[in-house]
């Protein structure tokens, strides 16, 4: 009986782990071109929740976006709505497969994207402050582009595997051509 158990827990922590591909994605439109969507400005909003869905903190953002050849630098500058400030470089390049890779200062490692008709999926470990101590949470970052100008963003934190809160962003692209 306990045996049991354990097989049962464990397909359960593995049916969890499980998350759509991006490649289901891949006849939505308008196509998601990240390098063409952040290059110039872009406005973002959003809000973080613990494990239990508690709004925690909520945040604007202003992005610019700089396109060299096969390189993508993003500056966010972040306030929080309890006045801290943030700033967060990111370094992403497009590989030749059509996979991204990005780093920042906070990511441990290198974070891995990949991109399939309006849909954007990056998986990194990013370097989180609390209380004194850091945290390597693991984050499921899933973009979705709306239209020309909006593009919805959720993304799911993990610890040890265990769910410990969501990110959820909006995104404006400023000064967008017709």
């Amino acid at each position: 009986m306990k045996s049991r158990f354990i097989v049962v827990l464990s397909l359960c922590f593995v049916l969890l782990g499980c998350s759509t591909s991006v490649q289901e994605y891949k006849e939505n439109t308008p196509a998601f071109n990240l390098f063409e969507y952040f290059e110039g400005d872009v406005l973002a909003w959003g809000m973080v929740q613990d494990f239990n869905g508690k709004l925690t903190r909520r945040f604007d953002v202003k992005i610019r976006g700089v396109v060299k050849d096969d390189l993508l630098t993003l500056k966010e500058d972040f306030i929080y709505d309890d006045g801290e400030k943030q700033q967060r470089i990111w370094k992403i390049t497009r590989n030749k497969d059509g996979t991204y890779t990005g780093e920042a200062d906070d990511v441990v490692g290198q974070a891995t994207g990949v991109a399939a008709g309006n849909a954007l999926n990056w998986q990194y470990s990013l370097r989180l402050p609390v209380d004194g101590s850091a945290y390597n949470i693991a984050f499921d970052d899933w973009m979705y582009r709306h239209d020309k100008t909006h593009v919805f963003n959720i993304a799911e934190m993990r610890k040890w595997g265990f769910g410990v809160g969501k990110v959820t962003l909006f995104f404006e692209k400023q000064d967008v051509v017709e």
